[in-house]
C-alpha cells in the first residue's frame, strides 16, 4: 500500500486527514490518500501566478518537446507515486482496482494520452487555427497576413475537477501545459491515479513541478476549485451543467445523450450499419459521454432493437485482467443498484420495450461491486423517459420517430452520427445548435479527430483576443 500526499505547486504535503481507496474485488487497500481541505485551495491559489511564469520561462517550443517526453514516461517508465514508485503494470492494476475499467481498456487509455502529447504541435495548431504559438506566450504578435493581434491569458491556471469515469476524460486536460497555463487538479474519487502519474512524468521531462497542484478530497474541495480559480472545468450530471450555465468562469461537461439518426433514404438498409450501432454503444464499457444512448429512426425500430440486444445482451462479466473483458462494474457501493432501479421504473411506461430482458438478468451482483449487464430498449415515441435516459454502461434506446420530428425531438446532443444522404436533412442537422459534435456518414459516435475542439474550445475559453497596436518596440 502507498500513501499518496497532497501535490502543492510540487511540494508534497502528508495530511493526517485521508481517505483509503479500496480494490473493488479484494477489498484490500490499494492506498491511503491525504485529503485536502478548502482553505488550503485558497490560502495556495496566492501562489498561482507563479504556475504560468514557470512555463513563460521556457520557450514554448522547448515545452512541446517536453511533453512529448513525458508521454512516453507516462506509459513506459517507472515513475514516483507517493511515498513510491509505479510501474506501467502496477498503475493499470490500480486504476483497473479502483475503476473497474478492464485492464485492457486502462493500457488503451494510456496509449491515447500518449498519443494526444506526441501529436501536440497538430493539435494546437489545429485548436488555435494555425495561430503562431509565440503569440500566446507573449501576449502578442503579428499574424502571417500582417495584422497585429494580442490574445491574454484569463487565468494563470486551470481548474480541473475530475470524474472517474473513464481515463480517457483526461486528454481534455493534456493540452494546458504546452499552453504555458498551469493545472489545479481535483481528482476524481476512484481515479486518481492519472492525474498524478501524468503529472510525475512531466516533472521527469523537464516541465517545472510548480506548474502543477493537485487536491484530492470531498466536493467541497472541487467547489474550493471552482471559486478560486478564475477557469474552471468541472464534469458532472445534468443538474451541474445547469447550475454553471452562463458563468464565464466555468465550463461545464455534462451527460453526452450522443445519438446515431437513420434518415429516411438509408434506413431499409439499417442491418448494413448495426456494427457501428453496437461499437458506438458498447465499446469503452459504454462509460464515455461520447457513447451512444439513443439511435432514432422513423421505422424498423423493433426490428433494430432487436439487433443490437442479439449483439451485446448476451455479454457476461469477465475478470478485470481478461483481454476480452467488456464490462466495467460499478465500483462505488450502492451505485449500480441505484442505476438499475431508475431503469426499472422507466421500463414500466407505456410504448417502452425493454428488448434485453429475454438475455438473463441485468444485475450481477459481486461482493464489493455491481455489474450491469448491456441494456437496450425500444420507445415507441420521443416523450418516453427512456428516450431521454443516458447511464454510464452499455445502454441505449432505440426511439421511432418521424425525420420530420427528429432534429427537434432529439434534444442537447454532444455527438450525433447523422446516416443519411438527404441534403434536406443534412442542412437541419447542421443548422441544429444543440448538436454539438456532428458526424454525417456512418461513423461511430465514438470516433474522434483529435484536431477538433471536444466540447467547446480550450483555447477560447482560456485566451481573450483583443485590440493590439503599437508604434515603436514592445519589450514585454
Amino acid at each position: 500500500m502507498i500513501h499518496i500526499p497532497i501535490s502543492r505547486w510540487g511540494e508534497p504535503y502528508k495530511s493526517s486527514e485521508f481517505d483509503k481507496i479500496v480494490h473493488f474485488d479484494s477489498g484490500e487497500v490499494v492506498c491511503e490518500m491525504s485529503r485536502a481541505v478548502p482553505a488550503m485551495v485558497a490560502r495556495d491559489m496566492q501562489k498561482a501566478g507563479r504556475a504560468r511564469d514557470v512555463l513563460r520561462e521556457i520557450p514554448i517550443k522547448e515545452v512541446l518537446q517536453r511533453v512529448k517526453k513525458a508521454g512516453e514516461l507516462y506509459v513506459h517508465a517507472e515513475l514516483p507515486c507517493g511515498d513510491g514508485t509505479q510501474t506501467p503494470d502496477q498503475f493499470v492494476r490500480m486504476q483497473s482496482a479502483t475503476t473497474g475499467l478492464p485492464e485492457h481498456m486502462c493500457r488503451f487509455n494510456m496509449e491515447k494520452n500518449e498519443f494526444v502529447l506526441a501529436n501536440m504541435d497538430k493539435i494546437l495548431d489545429s485548436l488555435t487555427r494555425g495561430l503562431d504559438l509565440e503569440i500566446l506566450s507573449k501576449g502578442y504578435g503579428m499574424e502571417a497576413r500582417g495584422v497585429p493581434v494580442s490574445y491574454q491569458a484569463q487565468s494563470p491556471v486551470l481548474g480541473m475537477v475530475l470524474p472517474s469515469n473513464s481515463p480517457g476524460v483526461h486528454t481534455l486536460w493534456l493540452p494546458i501545459i504546452p499552453l504555458q497555463v498551469g493545472l489545479v487538479l481535483k481528482p476524481g474519487p476512484q481515479e486518481p491515479w492519472t492525474p498524478y502519474r501524468m503529472t510525475a512524468a512531466f516533472v521527469q521531462a523537464g516541465i517545472p513541478k510548480e506548474a502543477v497542484a493537485i487536491y484530492p478530497g470531498l466536493g467541497d474541495i472541487g467547489a474550493a476549485v471552482l471559486e478560486h480559480c478564475p477557469r474552471s472545468l468541472i464534469f458532472g450530471g445534468t443538474a451541474t451543467v445547469e447550475r454553471y450555465k452562463g458563468n464565464p468562469r466555468v465550463q461545464a461537461h455534462g451527460p453526452g445523450f450522443s445519438k446515431i439518426v437513420l434518415g429516411d433514404d438509408c434506413v431499409d438498409q439499417w442491418e448494413k450499419y448495426i456494427d457501428i450501432m453496437v461499437d458506438s454503444i458498447y465499446k469503452n464499457s459504454g462509460r464515455g459521454c461520447i457513447n451512444c444512448s439513443g439511435v432514432w429512426a422513423s421505422r424498423h425500430t423493433e426490428k433494430i432493437a432487436a439487433a443490437i440486444a442479439e449483439r451485446i445482451g448476451p455479454i457476461e462479466p469477465l475478470p478485470p485482467e481478461d483481454h476480452k473483458s467488456g464490462l466495467a462494474p460499478f465500483t462505488v457501493p450502492g451505485q449500480g443498484e441505484g442505476v438499475w432501479a431508475a431503469i426499472e421504473r422507466d421500463i414500466g411506461e407505456a410504448g417502452v420495450t425493454h428488448t434485453t430482458e429475454k438475455f438473463g438478468p441485468r444485475v450481477i451482483k459481486k461482493e464489493r461491486c455491481t455489474y450491469l449487464r448491456p441494456v437496450i430498449c425500444h420507445s415507441e415515441t420521443p416523450g418516453t423517459a427512456m428516450a431521454k435516459a443516458e447511464y454510464m454502461f452499455p445502454f441505449a434506446t432505440v426511439v421511432k420517430c418521424p425525420q420530420a420530428k427528429m432534429v427537434e425531438s432529439i434534444g442537447p446532443t454532444l455527438v450525433c452520427s447523422a446516416i443519411t444522404e438527404d441534403v434536406k436533412f443534412q442542412r437541419q442537422l447542421i443548422d441544429a445548435t444543440h448538436i454539438d459534435r456532428l458526424n454525417i456518414g456512418p461513423m461511430p459516435t465514438i470516433q474522434l479527430n483529435w484536431l477538433q475542439p471536444h466540447e467547446g474550445s480550450i483555447v477560447d475559453f482560456l485566451f481573450r483576443a483583443r485590440a493590439f497596436q503599437h508604434t515603436g518596440p514592445v519589450r514585454a
